[in-house]
């Protein structure tokens, strides 16, 4: 497998390019998925998904030569899938399919976000990475992008009005729209349930 926690090799099928684009330009901003491919024609990218390991698959629903509720049906083999469509008519049958998520074009960046926390959360849970206390994290927003905070390197926090600063051990601080209260309850139910939390 390709999993380490929480670094995700995704796959995009999707007809539309600039689609295909903005999926990868708001991935990028997560430093632990990594892009193996994306394609325009589903047979092809699902001939290429069944002999390749993949975490995570973005998938366009309407496409021209087969949809991507009859694709994910027909897959070999059973991954993460987050549908993509501009139709809502669709949700319950990607749903049925026990879909991650099932975002509705055009996709802002918050929505992403929460699509991206899912597919996490649920790995964790499937891989019992819940277990696992010594390299506890929390991912922040700071500058337009997902940072990945390890716990036992925070020396301390500095709260700034609506914001704080996170000081860490050995690297620069981290300053991330956020109140403190926030974050001091996500760390205390951190310590409780699982090894990454998402702030």
């Amino acid at each position: 497998m390709y999993f380490v926690i929480n670094h995700f090799i995704y796959f995009a099928i999707d007809d539309e390019p600039l689609a295909a684009e903005l999926i990868s330009t708001y991935i990028s901003r997560f430093p632990d998925f990594e892009l193996l491919q994306t394609f325009e024609d589903a047979v092809s990218g699902a001939e290429y998904m069944n002999r390749t390991e993949v975490d995570l698959l973005f998938l366009d629903i309407n496409m021209p030569d087969i949809s991507g509720i009859d694709l994910a049906r027909a897959l070999e083999k059973k991954l993460m899938i987050i549908f993509t469509t501009a139709y809502k008519q669709f949700a319950f049958e990607g749903f049925e399919l026990q879909a991650i998520d099932y975002l509705l074009k055009p996709i802002d960046f918050e929505r992403f976000t929460r699509a991206i926390h899912k597919a996490v959360d649920y790995h964790n849970y499937k891989n019992n990475l819940h277990l696992l206390y010594d390299d506890a994290s929390i991912y922040v927003h700071s500058e337009y992008r997902m940072v990945k905070i390890v716990l036992k390197n925070i020396e301390y926090l500095e709260s700034m009005e609506d914001y704080v600063k996170i000081h860490l051990k050995g690297l620069p601080p981290v300053l991330t729209l956020m109140p403190l209260k926030r974050i001091l309850e996500n760390y205390l139910q951190l310590n409780l349930s699982e090894s990454t939390a998402v702030l």
